[in-house]
């Protein structure tokens, strides 16, 4: 204590310099001004932080409306009463990204879980209560009262057929979507179970989820209610522990947000078995029971993994069925194959004879998976690893051509990327 008591005093009562003491007035100037600075841009930073809040977190609206529907018994599921009268569903962290999609950490008896829901987007003046559970009312439309049973079975069959093509076993699907929407498992689906599940069928990840859900790496449900529903909670909902708000981006470089990420990333061999999760998964969604998913942004925010360090989903909603993807390029007007982009990567070409968009996705989506993890896996290889990693993802991230075309050169190179991770780490703590 004597010693650093006497460091004090040296470093505060020295005396400096003649040449600093000379120019302590242009320091202290210097330093005033940065000082200044440093606040400017923290109270700004508060002030985005908050306002932002505001706008994208609006969990106690769509809790308003939810509940409302269910007292007045237009909606049911299997987590109503847990959020509306028992209160043991809780909402806790704010995670959405845009207003329209609410997402939040909570709890549900005891049990840490993420609830999601929509929110419609609200007029310019009129976001009074009693607008916006109008608004949310035209969700719960469908089916109509008096609606028999095989009519709403064959409203599924249609709705699923369209959205993911003539499969071999969607009348398997039905009955799973069915079996979910009898909440009271008294062998019925009532009006109000009948509305909440065909509302939350529109919601894209929602659709996802039914279509995986046997899938190992797909987000698990919970519980719903309405079109609110409720998954697994994940430790890492991001690839990295640094995510930069969108307000900040501007002023954090990429280098350093690179290094933090670097820096707070899990040891190599649990990258390389998130990795393999995340491989995985791309071969799940390639041809499954239900058809083939486009991975239509593949951003590191949308991979999350559990503590055991087992990739999950955290995000399916850029994950879109094919018949979608090529109802939007079909007879799509293009001067450039930039104008046949779907999302942000499912791009297709540009027919210029003709001016249309084909409906060939032409990237798959093992070479954007590669693209995003080039980084993530080749920081902190073992040596002895590190060409033959890179000459691999080089060759996965130069992937391109239609899918129909190359289903074996993709098999080839997805089980030659997994093998070689597999091996480094098969018989050890990590496997």
């Amino acid at each position: 204590m004597r010693s650093l008591r006497r460091l004090a005093h040296v470093v505060l009562f020295c005396p400096l310099p003649k040449g600093l003491q000379s120019r302590l007035p242009a320091i202290k100037v210097k330093y005033l001004f940065l000082a200044w600075l440093g606040i400017l841009v923290g109270s700004w930073a508060v002030y985005m932080h908050y306002s932002s809040y505001s706008e994208l977190c609006r969990g106690h609206v769509c809790q308003m409306v939810i509940c409302d529907h269910y007292r007045r018994g237009i909606i049911s599921g299997s987590s109503c009463k847990a959020q509306c009268e028992d209160n043991t569903l809780i909402l806790q962290h704010c995670m959405s990204s845009t207003p329209n999609h609410q997402v939040y950490s909570g709890v549900w008896n005891e049990k840490s879980v993420v609830i999601k829901c929509g929110i419609k987007e609200t007029g310019r003046g009129d976001s009074s209560p009693d607008s916006m559970l109008r608004r949310e009312m035209t969700l719960f439309e469908k089916p109509a009262r008096g609606t028999s049973m095989d009519e709403f079975r064959g409203m599924l069959h249609n709705f699923l057929k369209s959205n993911l093509g003539e499969q071999p076993s969607i009348g398997t699907l039905v009955g799973h979507v069915i079996t979910l929407a009898d909440v009271n498992k008294d062998g019925r689906v009532s009006l109000a179970e009948a509305k909440s599940v065909w509302a939350l069928l529109q919601v894209n990840e929602f659709l996802l989820m039914m279509a995986l859900h046997e899938k190992e790496h797909t987000p698990k449900l919970l519980g719903f209610c309405g079109d609110l529903y409720v998954t697994d909670h994940l430790d890492h909902s991001s690839l990295y522990s640094l995510v930069v708000p969108n307000y900040l981006q501007s002023l954090v470089p990429q280098a350093l947000s690179t290094s933090v990420n670097r820096w707070l990333a899990p040891a190599w061999p649990r990258r390389a078995r998130i990795t393999i999760g995340l491989l995985e998964f791309v071969e799940e969604v390639f041809h499954g029971s239900y058809g083939s998913f486009f991975m239509c942004d593949a951003s590191a925010h949308h991979v999350g993994y559990n503590n055991k360090y087992d990739c999950k989903m955290a995000d399916l909603r850029s994950v879109v069925p094919e018949m979608s993807v090529q109802g939007f390029l079909k007879g799509r007007r293009c001067e450039t194959n930039a104008d046949c982009t779907y999302g942000r990567d499912c791009t297709a070409t540009c027919d210029k004879l003709i001016k249309q968009c084909n409906t060939e996705v032409v990237q798959p989506n093992l070479a954007k998976v590669c693209r995003l993890l080039r980084d993530y896996l080749l920081f902190g290889a073992p040596h002895d690893l590190r060409l033959d990693l890179e000459k691999q993802l080089r060759t996965c991230m130069t992937l391109s051509g239609l899918a129909s075309q190359m289903e074996v050169h993709h098999s080839l190179v997805l089980n030659n990327l997994k093998t070689l991770l597999w091996k480094k780490i098969s018989n050890t703590q990590y496997s």
